[in-house]
């Protein structure tokens, strides 16, 4: 009898070959849980604005895996001991991070499950997953949870250096086409070192670290935060709240049996088990745009009019302002589409919102850059650098946005 040959090689556009290491690697890439992740989109509804934005979570998971094996090679090439389980749980931690993304990854993190983020639904799938693998994933659970020891491997998979954002970075400029997003991954992965139980960045490697953070950025203002793609995710976010609504009066919106199992249920961490994780594990972009298709036609207004603004990129107007955008102006949009929808002015609040965005490429708070220096001292990376820009990196910007239909722009 034949036996698979389990050590494939996969060809990534960024990477050229990636290698998978080993058989439970692979097995947990060609388990129906992991394979669900061809079926998100890695940037929600941002080929809305830029049309090559298709990649999804499934490209995003294994390329940094593939960086995480790069950065577990140069690290022991610098003397830092990584035993063979260690480097198989750090591989492990980092290609299922992303695991517990629903559909339209952040859009409908709120929308779908109340109250539950995606790195505790990724924790649920991994303890699910290990019960299904004998235990083989323990390890790489308790690095994720930042429970291990060696606290320089859970700052590999989560911290503002580590291998999720420089794939996905890099990943995102290619396939957006933005190219003030590509960062030299290769050559951060270089300077990398463990002092003092601590990743470090190796002084030399300053310019590429300071690279990364204007890149990063610069694609939350012209990716992630770009004023179409997000006005679109709020849309989405709003169809979702008036579908439940209309469960809750007993109008059921044709739509998946799974995705309608989650409008008629409060599902909250306590009571997510076993069978609720795999009607999640059922849903995925497909079955929200399936809905919205469906619901576009459907005879309540609001849930047809917000549906056929995405199924037909026809969205709202979104304006963005360094202020807070006043009551008077809110009034006078609810008033205004109130009036030409036929609709109450609380029902008006499905086309006319306001709230606000953040972009900070650096945090203060947050655990820093460190970043070893010729004399072997270790320093936050805004001390070190010669950029003023970097300082101006580590400040939040807030902008206010108000959106509203676009036959109200002239008003």
């Amino acid at each position: 009898m034949s036996r698979t040959n389990k050590l494939k090689i996969l060809n990534d556009p960024i990477y050229g070959f990636i290698s998978i290491p080993n058989e439970l690697i692979y097995d947990l890439i060609e388990h129906p849980y992991f394979q669900r992740l061809r079926r998100i989109t890695q940037m929600g509804l941002s080929y809305l604005v830029y049309p090559g934005a298709h990649h999804t979570r499934f490209h995003h998971a294994i390329g940094a895996m593939h960086i995480m094996q790069r950065a577990v090679e140069v690290l022991r090439f610098k003397d830092v001991e990584i035993s063979s389980d260690e480097e198989n749980a750090l591989l492990i931690a980092i290609l299922l991070h992303d695991i517990g993304h629903g559909p339209f990854s952040h859009a409908m993190e709120h929308s779908i499950v109340e109250e539950v983020d995606h790195e505790s639904i990724s924790l649920l799938f991994m303890h699910e997953l290990n019960k299904q693998f004998d235990g083989k994933l323990s390890l790489a659970i308790q690095i994720f949870k930042g429970e291990y020891h060696r606290k320089f491997m859970l700052q590999l998979i989560s911290s503002q250096l580590d291998m999720d954002r420089m794939d996905y970075l890099k990943r995102d400029s290619f396939y957006t086409g933005v190219a003030e997003g590509n960062i030299n991954s290769d050559r951060l992965i270089q300077m990398m070192n463990v002092v003092d139980d601590a990743l470090v960045m190796e002084e030399k490697g300053i310019y590429s670290v300071e690279k990364f953070l204007m890149a990063r950025r610069l694609m939350y203002w012209q990716a992630y935060l770009h004023k179409t793609s997000l006005v679109a995710e709020l849309i989405l976010m709003k169809v979702l709240k008036r579908a439940k609504e209309l469960v809750q009066k007993g109008q059921i919106p044709g739509c998946a049996d799974n995705l309608l199992y989650f409008m008629q249920h409060k599902v909250t961490l306590e009571n997510f088990e076993k069978p609720i994780l795999d009607k999640f594990s059922q849903l995925d972009d497909y079955d929200i745009v399936s809905a919205l298709k469906s619901w576009q036609f459907h005879p309540d207004y609001i849930l047809s009019e917000l549906s056929r603004m995405i199924v037909n990129r026809d969205l709202l107007k979104i304006k963005f302002s360094e202020d807070k955008f006043t009551k008077a102006e809110m009034d006078a949009h609810l008033e205004a589409v109130a009036a030409k929808a036929g609709i109450s002015v609380s029902d008006a609040h499905y086309f006319v919102f306001k709230g606000k965005i953040k972009n900070q490429a650096y945090s203060k708070e947050a655990e820093p850059i460190r970043i070893l220096k010729k004399d072997r001292t270790v320093e936050d990376v805004v001390e070190v650098s010669d950029q003023l820009s970097l300082k101006a990196l580590s400040k939040p910007v807030t902008k206010h946005y108000i959106c509203f239909p676009k036959h109200l722009s002239e008003k």
